[in-house]
This record gives C-alpha cells, sequence and structure tokens, in this order.
C-alpha cells in the first residue's frame, strides 16, 4: 500500500457532556446497551471513530452532547430498538406492571398510558397474564435513570441537568 493510498482518521476523545444547549456539530446514534457505557468505541455517522471515557454510571440520553478533547462537539441519538410495550387506560394494570418490571430490576421507560422495556419473551408472558396487550416495537428506548441517578426523562421542563 502507498503512502498516499493510506489514510489515518484521529479517534476523537470525548470525556465531558457539554451544556445544556450546546449544538452537536457531528452525531452518534447508539442504542442504550451502548449508552450505558463509560468507555466506549464508536463512529459517528459520517465515519469519523470516536471514544468516549465518561465517569462510571452516567447513561447518555438522547439530546445529551460530548466534549471533544479536540474541541467539537458530538450529539447523542437514542437508536431504534428492539421493545416491547404494552398501553392501557386502567391505571392500576399499568401500576402493578411497572411495580413486577422493577422489582426484577428490568429498565423501563414510563410514559402516559405506556410501559416499554427491552424485548423479553419472559416479561412479555408476565404482562400479558396481567391482562395487557404487547407490542413488539422498533423504537429508541430511553428508560427511566431510577430514583438514585437524577431526575426523571419526563421533567416538566423537559430539560437535562447533568
Amino acid at each position: 500500500m502507498s503512502e498516499s493510498s493510506f489514510q489515518f482518521t484521529a479517534l476523537l476523545e470525548a470525556d465531558a457532556l457539554a451544556d445544556v444547549g450546546t449544538p452537536g456539530n457531528l452525531l452518534v446514534v447508539a442504542s442504550f446497551s451502548e449508552r450505558q457505557k463509560s468507555r466506549h468505541k464508536t463512529q459517528t455517522q459520517c465515519g469519523k471513530p470516536v471514544g468516549w471515557f465518561l465517569p462510571r454510571g452516567l447513561v447518555l440520553k438522547e439530546g445529551d452532547v460530548l466534549l471533544c478533547r479536540s474541541g467539537e462537539t458530538i450529539a447523542i441519538q437514542a437508536a431504534p430498538e428492539d421493545g416491547s410495550q404494552v398501553s392501557s387506560s386502567d391505571a392500576l394494570k399499568l401500576m402493578t406492571a411497572a411495580y413486577h418490571l422493577g422489582n426484577r430490576h428490568v429498565p423501563r421507560q414510563i410514559g402516559p398510558g405506556l410501559l416499554r422495556y427491552q424485548r423479553d419473551h419472559v416479561l412479555d408472558a408476565m404482562l400479558e397474564g396481567l391482562g395487557l396487550e404487547v407490542q413488539h416495537v422498533l423504537l429508541p428506548f430511553q428508560p427511566e435513570p431510577g430514583a438514585y441517578h437524577g431526575k426523571s426523562i419526563l421533567q416538566i421542563d423537559g430539560g437535562h441537568h447533568h
């Protein structure tokens, strides 16, 4: 291989979150599993390699922006994932379902009249047994962060606080 045909692209290193409202000039689409990792190598939508080195326990959310050591910014977008969703106007059924999923430490996304979790046939059967209809969906998965991990994604002001 000649020297002229070889291209080296430096790894963009991100080690901090930008302030709320900072625009990202690059984009990474990542699954929930990837967004939970404190150390991760991937690439931007335009093919630039990127690695993030973040504090343990931080879970990246849709709309978060990473600051790179080079000064570039990378917006995070949640990738569509295989999921299961139950919807109901019966709040007691949804609360019971949320309780049983939480009791099993299952990450779950909570929205008005719905619960979403990563697809699992055993959990699907359990919720069907509670009288809920399970739908399989391919949507971005953004579960609740939990009581000890900051504010809910359903904050009244809709913003992120880091």
